[in-house]
């Protein structure tokens, strides 16, 4: 019997003390008790989120919170800029175009990202963009893209900035009120080392302002709505109670290991999983900043990713994923985020060499895994 190992782009592991929180009875979410575990998260968020600002949750995937985002401060008609370099940029796109938003795409080739100067350009041929809208983690590709800055060049313009940073927050480096980020969305099945079922949204003064302008239609995903109930320590409508427990024990783990450790250590597990696949003589996909969250590497020539998937899962029963849309049969992705450690990334990169010489590419046992733990003896 072989142990199974979850080492996809999320959902990712939930710790046993997370587990075993979740799985005590459940409370009802008009008492007392409910309102004073949501009194301890509101508190932890904010400092997760590095900001002064609530931040909003809501019973739903990512793409929950950035429809929340897009109809809670946008009308029909406005116009927005899109940083589109993949899966999840396309998004952001889909989501304008359901509520009638004009979405300029300002597009790279997948694996790589679109620099700030070229917002900065865009914004002065489009006076009237009212928000630029970005990932900060691209999970399809591996990209880390420069929300700093982004940022930096929408704080002179009449546009707000969004960020998607599902993929990204506890993991990366995202200080929402220093560099002026207007809003920022994240996901509970990825860094947050939670099951899926929450997402969540934070807005600065600057997207307050457009939330009272705003006239799309919304009822589910109205942020002042859910606003109104925070300040008053309910949710507006019922909450995934288990989940938001288990997130208080997660809240209390990154504030004992210190948010700076936790960017170092996913950090430190994303450049031994980089070397171990370069190691292996294969390509790494991000060809501009690789994310910390996740390596996306190119299958060997001859090689269909699917078939390196199926063989992690059927041979060493590992889940790993592979390439979206375009990128699908040429890609493959290795998670090394939330609840990860050294040993599990030196279990994935033993598992590929194994898969690889399966499949018939030409290994050297051992590589793979000897260069990630040089990374990790790296340290003090």
């Amino acid at each position: 019997m072989n142990k199974y190992y979850l080492m996809a782009p999320g959902p990712t592991p939930v710790p046993p003390a997370v587990l075993l929180a979740m799985a005590q009875p459940i409370i009802h979410h008009r008492t007392p008790e409910y309102e004073a575990l949501f009194v301890e998260i509101r508190a932890g968020l904010k400092r997760l989120f590095q900001t002064a600002q609530d931040v909003i949750p809501f019973t739903a995937s990512g793409t929950g919170s950035m429809e929340a985002a897009v109809v809670s401060t946008l009308s029909a008609g406005e116009t927005v800029l899109v940083l589109c370099a993949a899966k999840f940029g396309e998004r952001w796109e889909e989501i304008c175009q359901a509520y009638g938003v004009r979405a300029i795409p300002l597009e790279a080739p997948f694996g790589e990202t679109v620099p700030p100067e070229r917002f900065a350009v865009a914004l002065r041929e489009h006076p009237e963009a009212r928000a630029v809208l970005m990932q900060h983690s691209e999970s399809s590709t591996g990209v880390l893209h420069d929300v700093e800055g982004i940022a930096a060049v929408t704080r002179t313009s009449g546009a707000i900035l969004m960020v998607d940073a599902v993929s990204s927050l506890g993991i990366a480096d995202l200080q929402m009120d220093a560099w002026g980020v207007d809003v920022v969305i994240a996901g509970s099945q990825k860094g947050l080392m939670l099951p899926p079922g929450l997402s969540f949204c934070a807005l600065s003064d600057r997207a307050w302002e457009r939330v009272k302008t705003s006239r799309l239609p919304k009822y589910y995903f109205d942020i002042a709505a859910e606003h109104r109930s925070l300040r008053k320590n309910e949710a507006h409508f019922t909450p995934a109670v288990s989940i938001m427990v288990g997130l208080r024990e997660v809240l209390r783990m990154i504030e004992a290991e210190g948010l700076s450790r936790v960017f170092e250590r996913h950090e430190r597990l994303a450049r031994a999983t980089r070397a171990g696949v370069e190691a292996l003589g294969l390509d790494l996909f991000a060809t501009s900043r690789p994310s910390p969250a996740l390596t996306a590497a190119v299958a060997p020539e001859g090689v269909d990713s699917e078939a390196v998937l199926s063989r992690y899962s059927t041979s060493h029963n590992i889940t790993i994923a592979g390439g979206q849309g375009e990128m699908k049969g040429k890609v493959f992705r290795l998670g090394h985020m939330g609840y990860v450690g050294d040993f599990d990334v030196l279990t994935a990169l033993g598992g590929l060499e194994q898969v690889l010489h399966e499949l018939g590419y030409p290994v050297a046992f051992g590589a793979a895994v000897g260069a990630a733990q040089k990374v990790f003896a790296e340290r003090g």
